[in-house]
């Protein structure tokens, strides 16, 4: 693997976990959201990632690594494939005094789970942290095969 290239996937990680932790901030802040413009409550929203090298499994660079130069793959990283809705059902909570309430009286609730929102944007938080890192690890190592050179 060439020495800078160290550089871009450590920048595709910082900028899909960014893009994630927008997503989890947009479920976190319609957490309570009963109504929206499509109609029904608000609906969590997930992000898919997938490697940047096509189709290329784990596995797969792996092997292609350990088999020598003439066969490695150089890796580019992660990308957001999509972002999608989650399809899990809406929570039911009795009131009628709601304007949302259906002609039981139970207001139909989004499908957004504050733990496990809150877990996922510490987990998130840990990924960009550790890219970030990895980044002024490439960026140190740069500085001091520049000194190596005067």
């Amino acid at each position: 693997m060439a020495f800078l290239h160290s550089l871009d996937i450590s920048g595709s990680g910082l900028t899909a976990s960014r893009l994630r932790m927008d997503v989890i901030s947009e479920n976190i802040a319609n957490s309570e959201t009963t109504r929206t413009a499509e109609g029904g409550p608000y609906r969590r929203k997930m992000v898919m990632y997938q490697c940047a090298d096509h189709a290329e499994t784990f596995r797969n660079m792996l092997d292609s690594q350990m088999n020598g130069p003439s066969q490695a793959v150089v890796p580019k990283g992660v990308k957001v494939t999509a972002i999608v809705e989650d399809k899990t059902p809406f929570p039911a909570e009795y009131d009628p005094s709601s304007p949302d309430a259906d002609a039981r009286g139970y207001v139909r609730e989004p499908n957004v789970d504050l733990i496990k929102e809150t877990t996922d944007m510490m987990a998130v938080t840990r990924a960009y942290s550790t890219n970030l890192t990895a980044l002024e690890s490439v960026k140190n190592m740069a500085a001091k095969a520049l000194e190596i050179g005067k």
